[in-house]
Order: structure tokens, then C-alpha cells, then sequence
């Protein structure tokens, strides 16, 4: 038995109805889905995280904002070497830390080895993580 098949009818498809439309009320060559049976794991809390230990290779943009501010263009353009541009964080005042664009807490800044570098102070909650990644 030949299944049924959906024409390609640009004026069907203009008009907005087309074979599937057909196919779906009288159910012509369709049959149900089959999915296999899922094997359950050994039981074992590793053996799933085994699974996932690729995931802990996954590079991410860390981020350290030191603070903010708006200007307009005029200003903006007006920017030369040595421009000062103030922020609207107070020195000393703990800067936000963020993985992919997401917040992830707060620290303060240090010198280690004249580099800068951030303690964290702060981390935001795991619910607060997962709710900002939407």
C-alpha cells in the first residue's frame, strides 16, 4: 500500500490550506509513533555525571563591571587621550561579576601580582541564576 503523500500547490499554499490539512482529517497513511523503552542507569550517582563531564570543558566570558554611566554624543565625540569619564559606582564600592552577560555576584577589586584581579564577596543564589538566564 503506497502512503499518502502532500502535494506542493503554491496556490493551495497561498490560500493558506494545503494537502496536510487533508491528510490530518481523514488520516490517510499515517500511523502511530513508536519510541523505544528507556533503559534505566546503574543506579550509580556518578554514572550520569560521567556523561556530563564534557560540558565542564566549555569555555565562558567572565566579566568584571567596574561601573556605568550615559553621556551624550556631543560628549562623547569630544572624548580625547587622557578624557576623564566619571562612573556612577563610588570608589571602594563592590563591582558586579558576570558569566555570559549573567550576574553571578559581587567582589572587590585586588592586585595580585600587578595584575587586577576580583575577590568575590557575593554570589546570587542558584534560583536567581537560573532565572536569569531566561
Amino acid at each position: 500500500m503506497e502512503e499518502a503523500k502532500p502535494k506542493k500547490n503554491g496556490a493551495a499554499n497561498e490560500a493558506g490550506g494545503d494537502d496536510w490539512d487533508s491528510l490530518a482529517k481523514n488520516g490517510a497513511g499515517s500511523r502511530p509513533a513508536s519510541f523505544n523503552e528507556l533503559e534505566e542507569s546503574g543506579g550509580a550517582p556518578h554514572a550520569s555525571s560521567h556523561n556530563l563531564d564534557f560540558l565542564l570543558d566549555i569555555p565562558l566570558d567572565v566579566t568584571v563591571e567596574l561601573g556605568r554611566t550615559s553621556m551624550i554624543i556631543d560628549r562623547m565625540l569630544q572624548l580625547t587621550q587622557g578624557s576623564v569619564v566619571e562612573l556612577e559606582k563610588a570608589a571602594g564600592e563592590p563591582v558586579e561579576i558576570y558569566v555570559n552577560r549573567k550576574l553571578l555576584g559581587k567582589g572587590e577589586v585586588i592586585v595580585v601580582n600587578d595584575r587586577f584581579g576580583v575577590r568575590i564577596t557575593e554570589i546570587i543564589s542558584q534560583a536567581d541564576r537560573i532565572k536569569n538566564m531566561g
